[in-house]
């Protein structure tokens, strides 16, 4: 359907917050400033030379309506004071010829960085077995990190999050983003 390797991707979230749930969902994706795309969830390669682009550089270079591929996590809540999470982990290959991986994560209960955190590390782990590296899965987020970026075949991780408490009356909904371009 979309037959193009994409070249860059730029990261984004939002909060929504309305007393319909699919209204909340069309905020979150407005606040993230992609309510204009159409968007297309794909799983959760990170291309080979794909570039990470700011935000608005990455908007420019899209047109209204534009059927546009996105890695995405939403999560949303009706309860009043509850704790909701969505978060998209990367990790990038030191040999810039090598695929990475994307992770979506949604919770309820975590704090931002909570979530940030496990999205990362899930991201982390699928590119750590792909490339053969030791995985030790009682190890904690940072200390694997530390580990696989020592050894040198994992450059970059990184999260992008957003969490919110549900209100009264409300749906909220919190979405992060990967919009991945042609």
């Amino acid at each position: 359907m979309l037959p193009y390797v994409p070249r860059a991707i730029f990261f984004t979230h939002g909060i929504g917050r309305h007393k319909e749930r699919l209204a909340s969902f069309e905020e979150a994706l407005r606040k993230a400033k992609i309510e204009k795309f159409n968007l297309v969830h794909v799983s959760s390669i990170f291309p080979p030379g794909c570039k990470i682009i700011p935000l608005d550089k990455g908007l420019n270079m899209l047109k209204p309506g534009q059927v546009v591929a996105v890695v995405d996590a939403r999560s949303d809540t009706s309860e009043h004071n509850r704790l909701i999470a969505a978060s998209i982990g990367v990790a990038i290959p030191a040999d810039p010829a090598q695929y990475g991986y994307l992770s979506e994560h949604a919770a309820y209960g975590e704090t931002e960085e909570e979530a940030g955190e496990y999205a990362e590390d899930l991201a982390a782990s699928m590119l750590a077995t792909t490339l053969g590296l030791d995985f030790e899965s009682g190890a904690t987020w940072r200390e694997r990190e530390k580990q696989w970026k020592i050894g040198g075949k994992i450059v970059t991780t990184r999260n992008e999050t957003q969490s919110a408490e549900g209100r009264r009356g409300y749906w909220t909904t919190v979405i992060a983003a990967g919009v991945l371009i042609p």
